[in-house]
C-alpha cells in the first residue's frame, strides 16, 4: 500500500509518499520540502500569521494532488511545535482535515507530544546504521524545538528542548549580521535550554551523534564543500568537529545575503541557521566533553520517515 507522510514543523512542510520493496523497507516514491515559516511570530504572539497559514495551505494543497496522483491509500500528518504552541490552531486544523481528507476520507492532523515526536525521529534516523555504532544520539534540530533521543534499537532517554533556529533569531538575533552580545544572549539561551535536556539525558554513554533536519543537512554540505546541496552525498556523511564548527562560526559571522549565496543553501534558511549553528556548536561542545565524541552523522531519514513507517 503506498502511503503518504507529511512533517508540518516550525519552519518547513515536508511530504515523503512510499511504498514497501521487495526487501520489505519502505522506497520513496517522492520527497519534497518546503519553507513556509509557520511559526512566524508565534513565539512572540502566540498565533499563527495568517500568512504563514496561507502559505502552509498553498504548499500541502499542492501535497494533496501528489498523493492522489500517486494513488496513496493512507496517510498521516504530523505537526510539532508551532501547532502545540498556537492559540489559533483550530483554523490551522480545519484547514488541514479538509486537504487531508481529500486524500483518505477522516484524516487530520496530529499534535504529537515531544516524545512521539522523539520516537519517530528516532526510528526513522537509525533505521540504516550499523546497530555496532550505538547507543545513538540523535538530534533532530527544528525550526522551533530541537529533540534529543539516546537509544540502541529502541529509544532510552528523550527530551524536547524549547530551542530552535526559529525560535533563537526571532527572540536574540535581531541584526544582520548579529552582533556580539546577540549572539552570546543566544548562546546563554541555548546553554539553559540544553541543561535542562542533558539532566533527562545521559549523552555520556553515547557512541555515535546522528544529526538530522535541514540545520544539519546544510552544515554538512558546507562542510563537505559541495557546490550545491546533493542528499545522495549528505546522507550518512561523517564531517569531523575540526571541519564543523568553523562552518558554524562563519555561518554567525555572515550577513543573510553572504549565507543566501552560498551553493548549498536554501533561501528559506539563510536567514534563521546562524540560531541552528550556534546550538550545533553547544551540542558538539557538551558531546566532546561528556562522551569524547569528535564526528558528526548526517541523515537524510528523520520523523519523515518514521511517520511513514508508523503507517507502512
Amino acid at each position: 500500500m503506498t502511503v503518504g507522510a507529511v512533517d508540518c514543523g516550525t519552519n518547513s512542510i515536508r511530504l515523503l509518499i512510499a511504498e514497501p520493496g521487495e526487501d520489505g523497507r519502505l522506497r520513496d516514491v517522492h520527497r519534497e520540502m518546503r519553507i513556509v515559516r509557520l511559526g512566524q511570530g508565534v513565539d512572540a504572539t502566540g498565533e499563527f500569521a495568517p500568512e504563514a497559514l496561507a502559505r502552509t495551505e498553498s504548499a500541502l494543497s499542492d501535497y494533496a494532488d501528489l498523493m492522489r496522483e500517486h494513488g496513496v491509500r493512507k496517510v498521516r500528518m504530523v505537526a510539532t511545535s508551532a501547532a502545540r504552541d498556537a492559540g489559533n490552531r483550530d483554523e490551522f486544523f480545519a484547514m488541514t482535515a479538509r486537504l487531508l481528507g481529500s486524500v483518505s476520507p477522516g484524516a487530520v492532523a496530529e499534535v504529537i507530544t515531544g516524545t512521539e515526536e522523539a520516537e519517530l525521529s528516532f526510528r526513522g534516523a537509525v533505521g540504516e546504521l550499523d546497530a555496532g555504532a550505538a547507543p545513538f544520539i540523535v538530534v533532530d534540530l527544528g525550526g522551533g524545538s530541537t529533540e534529543l533521543v539516546l537509544g540502541d534499537s529502541e529509544v532510552t532517554a528523550s527530551y524536547s528542548a524549547d530551542i530552535g533556529c526559529v525560535r533563537i533569531k526571532e527572540r536574540c538575533l535581531h541584526t544582520d549580521p548579529p552582533t556580539a552580545a546577540e549572539i552570546g544572549a543566544a548562546r546563554a539561551v541555548v546553554r539553559e535550554r540544553l541543561a535542562e535536556a542533558l539532566a533527562v539525558v545521559p549523552v555520556e554513554g553515547a557512541h555515535t551523534w546522528v544529526g538530522v533536519a535541514g540545520t544539519f543537512t546544510t552544515l554538512a554540505a558546507l562542510a563537505h564543500r559541495l557546490p550545491v546541496y546533493d542528499p545522495a552525498a549528505i546522507h550518512l556523511s561523517r564531517t569531523a568537529f575540526g571541519d564543523l564548527l568553523p562552518v558554524c562560526a562563519q555561518l554567525i559571522a555572515m550577513s543573510g545575503e553572504q549565507r543566501l549565496a552560498l551553493g548549498p543553501m536554501h533561501e528559506g534558511r539563510a536567514d534563521v541557521i546562524p540560531g541552528g549553528a550556534i546550538i550545533v556548536e553547544e551540542l558538539a561542545r557538551v558531546l566532546a566533553e561528556r562522551a569524547g565524541l569528535s564526528e558528526l552523522v548526517v541523515s537524510e531519514h528523520d520523523i519523515l520517515d518514521g511517520i511513514a513507517l508508523s503507517i507502512a
